[in-house]
């Protein structure tokens, strides 16, 4: 595989060109630096079809690439995304070129974990017009006894009390609903908390060693690596091999350089952290597989 690819400079100053829906859902954003992966755990606020903001326990910084994953229902969705937008600990983050699969996957999470769904009521029935009186009569009900006339007031409707119950259902709706984005926001700060402090948990060990032909096979996402300009300097070119394991769900969960250069096989390993691989199965279920990739470099 040649790094012919070169990255493009990311675009600065970007506004939005889709809307943002409410969101509160645990994700992830993985950035690599200096060669090394720093996973930031944090909360999505809002999210559509081109980006989405959201709160992070560490900072970034504009224009860095970043690999999100999206957790919650119905499935976890990951991407690549650019960071646009950064205040603290808050960021902005535009998303890559997505594949078709990937934008299904992205619509059906932000439809499940759309807040605004769960907060607004159900609109009351309009009651239907009374038809209007025949001819002249007077209101009222007339009713004749021997010579005398005798005229009923029409029933009054008590609007301010059918208003006054409308109120009451859709605060009571609006207490339910606050109360259980509270629950759901404080269960999944647990599920943050226990997780950052337990890393190894996310790891896996590899359960078959697997040829690199057969798992090429499987490769379903491909990120050609950048030519380090270092590199160029020195004329440095050749096949870098890297021993990888691809986890159950078909992401690179680790690797490691087994021959050529430090500069060439950082830029190699930065690129195969995006790859995605279909799972490799054992028995009919997915496990986890260890192989071999070699990186080719030329000028």
């Amino acid at each position: 595989m040649a790094a012919g690819i070169q990255s493009q400079p990311a675009k600065s100053g970007s506004r939005r060109r889709s809307p943002r829906l409410q969101i509160q859902s645990p994700l992830d954003v993985t950035v690599v630096r200096n060669g090394v992966p720093d996973k930031l755990p944090g909360r999505a606020v809002n999210a559509g079809e081109t980006g989405l903001a959201a709160i992070l326990a560490g900072e970034l910084a504009l224009n860095e690439a970043v690999m999100i994953e999206l957790h919650g229902p119905p499935n976890a969705v990951r991407l690549s995304a650019v960071v646009r937008y950064q205040d603290k600990l808050r960021c902005g983050l535009e998303f890559g070129e997505l594949t078709a699969a990937q934008r299904t996957s992205l619509q059906d999470w932000v439809k499940e974990n759309n807040l605004e769904n769960d907060l607004t009521p159900k609109a009351e029935p309009e009651e239907a017009e009374p038809k209007k009186d025949q001819g002249k009569k007077k209101p009222g009900r007339e009713s004749r006894v021997g010579k005398a006339t005798i005229f009923s007031e029409p029933p009054q409707r008590d609007n301010g009390g059918r208003r006054r119950i409308t109120w009451i259902v859709v605060l009571v709706l609006v207490a339910i609903a606050a109360f259980l984005f509270w629950w759901r926001w404080n269960q999944a700060w647990e599920e943050l908390e226990a997780e950052s402090k337990n890393p190894s948990a996310l790891t896996e060990e590899p359960q078959a060693q697997v040829p690199a032909e057969v798992m090429e096979k499987l490769l379903v996402h491909r990120v050609e690596p950048t030519y380090p300009e270092e590199a160029r300097r020195e004329n440095l070119q050749g096949i870098v091999a890297i021993d990888i394991v691809v986890g159950r769900d078909g992401s690179v969960v680790s690797m490691k350089a087994l021959n050529g250069p430090d500069v060439l096989a950082r830029a190699a390993m930065d690129a195969l952290r995006w790859w995605k691989f279909e799972p490799f199965r054992v028995n009919g279920e997915a496990a986890a597989a260890e192989t071999t990739v070699a990186v080719e470099f030329k000028r």
